[in-house]
């Protein structure tokens, strides 16, 4: 397997497992719908989180939270849009990122953004 499939499904799991020391709900994690994926969908308290995952090595020039573009953010939200109508959601929503940093040692720092972006309204 690819060095960064390695590094992403070790950033999702290290992300899981924090967001449930910290009382989060996992519901999903690897959601597809069609092209689009959402890495982690969790309850937190009476909201539903959209998590997006970034791992990066320490190396990296760009912190990993600086890669969620206008673009991806864009997909997270028809992904997310997605999941509600599917499974019949009436809940508020937020978009969080997990930005995790990884040394060769695999030693992590983790950062949480909560309500990273915000859906634009559609005209």
């Amino acid at each position: 397997m690819a060095e960064h499939n390695n590094l992403g499904k070790l950033g999702e799991q290290l992300a899981k497992d924090f967001l449930v020391t910290k009382g989060y709900q996992i519901l999903e994690q690897n959601w597809v719908c069609g092209h689009k994926e959402i890495d982690i969908i969790a309850k937190d308290g009476d909201e539903l989180v959209i998590v997006e995952v970034r791992a990066r090595r320490v190396q990296c020039l760009v912190d990993p939270e600086e890669t969620v573009d206008k673009y991806k953010q864009h997909f997270l939200i028809w992904a997310a849009e997605a999941y509600i109508e599917r499974n019949n959601l009436d809940i508020d929503v937020r978009f969080d990122i997990v930005a995790i940093v990884i040394d060769k040692s695999n030693e992590h720092r983790i950062e949480h953004i909560e309500n990273a972006f915000y859906p634009m309204l559609s005209r």
